[in-house]
């Protein structure tokens, strides 16, 4: 199965960390990240894909992603 989430947070380095730790636990970039202007905080907030294979798992609509 091939396993996908969307991370998000502010345009900081809790969010480089945040992605740097899928990254970190085999998960893969997946397209180019986002960033835009969140207009409730006065804010940028980034957004990056990833996406990692897991075999032998089924989807499950129930799954916790984050601990893949």
């Amino acid at each position: 199965m091939l396993a996908y989430r969307l991370l998000t947070g502010g345009d900081d380095p809790a969010f480089c960390h945040k992605v740097t730790e899928a990254l970190a636990k085999g998960w893969q970039l997946h397209g180019a990240p986002a960033y835009a202007h969140d207009p409730q905080t006065g804010a940028m907030r980034c957004a990056q894909a990833v996406v990692k294979d897991v075999p032998g798992l089924d989807y499950d609509p129930d799954q916790k992603l984050g601990v893949l």
